[in-house]
């Protein structure tokens, strides 16, 4: 779909481009358009999932500290989210999160991971919700926050 696009672009960005009325795009800015939306693309992805603070949208709502790692609960209008991060990364270990509205089903994470689980995310407009994080059988929970 995504090669697909860019022919389109491409093909729509070149009709008319030899005409000088100033409808059509030049090739080459288009081409340059392009690498530097597509770099942009790259390197959000490469920087998100690097820091483990700005995987879930929004501000930070709870932090709750446990032995082996901490769960972080963020909120935006809508919706809250959680992850459970490792305090020493790097072996595989068991972890997992998990976070529930009021009224709805859990939402879970889990697996072996060497940083952090997650995020899960769950519609939370005038719903309270509640959270757990386990890293290496260790675990963090919340009771019901953002009501």
């Amino acid at each position: 779909m995504f090669g697909e696009a860019m022919g389109l672009l491409v093909t729509r960005g070149t009709e008319g481009s030899g005409d000088r009325t100033g409808r059509g795009v030049p090739p080459r800015l288009l081409a340059l358009a392009l690498t530097t939306a597509l770099a942009l693309v790259v390197g959000g992805v490469e920087a998100s999932s690097a820091d483990a603070a700005s995987v879930c949208a929004g501000r930070p709502a709870k932090t709750v500290k446990f032995a082996t790692g901490e769960l972080r609960v963020y909120r935006t209008r809508g919706y809250a989210c959680a992850t459970a991060v490792a305090a020493k990364p790097g072996k595989r270990r068991r972890m997992s999160v998990q976070i529930q509205a009021r009224g709805g089903r859990p939402v879970v994470d889990s697996g072996g991971f060497t940083q952090l689980a997650g995020p899960v995310t769950v519609h939370a407009l005038n719903r309270c919700v509640r959270a757990s994080g386990t890293v290496a059988g260790k675990t963090g929970t919340t009771d019901w926050i953002l009501c």
